[in-house]
């Protein structure tokens, strides 16, 4: 259910359970993780997406009414993400929702299509978010925004996304993966390491 691709220096890691909207369970995470680190330790950029029309839903509801949205997984997948020294960017495919957001969030560019939706329902279901999704997201849209998603429920159309700063480029479908291979091309062709030490030089507020 995570596809792996590896196309010279490049990285693509697919969430591929479009029948159930990309939906997380503890083993795809896991899966994450190890292959996160695998690329992080040789490649110079990764591109994280989803199969079908939803990037994902958040977590695999049986999984979750198990345990799995409490579970610290979550933020260890995130941490890998942002912790990764090459160029790592989100390529949105469709609706982002729920603890999906974490990896998304650690991610050092955001591209999604015009249809895309974002939401992360902790507040109506009695959760408290990931513990560094807070500030990351707040680094991105400011407290205010930040606090319409994880409190006020909001549900925020890609153009508002946009306006907002939570991804950085729409892009339509069909040429969503283009264009994020197009971003990856110069890392890729970097001496190894480069993409880490100019990525190591640019802020990242919630880092500190």
């Amino acid at each position: 259910m995570i596809r792996r691709e590896d196309a010279g220096a490049l990285t693509i890691l697919t969430l591929d359970r479009p029948d159930k909207a990309n939906s997380l369970t503890r083993a795809m995470m896991e899966r994450l993780v190890a292959d996160l680190r695998d690329a992080g330790a040789r490649q110079q950029a990764v591109i994280l997406t989803g199969a079908g029309k939803v990037f994902s839903a958040g977590a695999d509801l049986d999984e979750a009414r198990a345990g799995l949205a409490t579970d610290g997984i979550w933020e260890e997948l995130s941490g890998t993400m942002a912790a990764l020294p090459c160029l790592t960017i989100a390529a949105l495919n469709g609706t982002l929702a729920g603890g999906a957001f974490g990896m998304a969030l650690a991610c050092d560019i955001r591209l999604a299509v015009p249809g895309a939706k974002f939401f992360y329902p902790v507040m109506k279901l009695g959760f408290l978010p990931q513990p560094s999704d807070p500030a990351r997201l707040a680094a991105l849209v400011g407290p205010g925004r930040a606090r319409m998603i994880l409190m006020g429920g909001a549900r925020v159309e890609a153009a508002e996304a946009l306006a907002w700063g939570l991804v950085d480029r729409l892009v339509e479908p069909g040429a969503l993966m283009d264009a994020a291979r197009a971003l990856t091309a110069d890392a890729c062709a970097a001496p190894s390491g480069h993409a880490g030490r100019i990525k190591a030089m640019i802020p990242r507020d919630w880092s500190h």
